[in-house]
């Protein structure tokens, strides 16, 4: 992501590296990526206040994943310091794309992206993808990174 070309909002998600994070090389295994980038959508959805699990018309909404990817830049170890940074690549209908960076003071450790759908949760009955409510656009639509 080229931040210097781009008006949108980031949203920074700070933590540090745990030791169960890493491998037996001393370094975060690749898959702990993915956890990093998950949480910084937490994190980003509820600084909009709004949720994981929302409420839309009285029925619970979430946000299963469809399509995941991580570019690896750079190794981090054991108590390094991480910001992963979140924008909206893109709003469809009914699927949001984030895309992050995962920075270790100005290195570029990885850039990654989540693709997530909005569904309709009914315990005990598939997940129904709806359109996304007017509401979660417009608190993502600062954070859209302009072409």
């Amino acid at each position: 992501m080229d931040t210097d070309q781009r008006m949108s909002k980031i949203f920074e998600y700070q933590r540090r590296v745990e030791f169960r994070d890493t491998d037996m090389a001393g370094i975060v295994h690749f898959s702990v990526f993915f956890a990093y980038m998950e949480e910084a959508e937490h994190a980003f959805l509820k600084s909009l206040d709004l949720g994981v699990f929302s409420k839309h018309n009285g029925q619970e909404v979430s946000w299963p994943r469809v399509a995941a990817e991580c570019n690896y830049r750079s190794a981090i170890r054991f108590e390094d310091q991480l910001s992963v940074k979140v924008t909206v690549g893109r709003i469809g209908e009914k699927s949001v794309t984030y895309h992050h960076e995962i920075v270790c003071g100005e290195i570029l450790v990885a850039e990654g992206k989540i693709t997530t759908v909005c569904c309709e949760i009914e315990h005990g009955k598939r997940p129904q993808s709806i359109s996304i409510p007017n509401h979660f656009v417009m608190a993502f639509q600062p954070y859209v990174i302009e072409s």
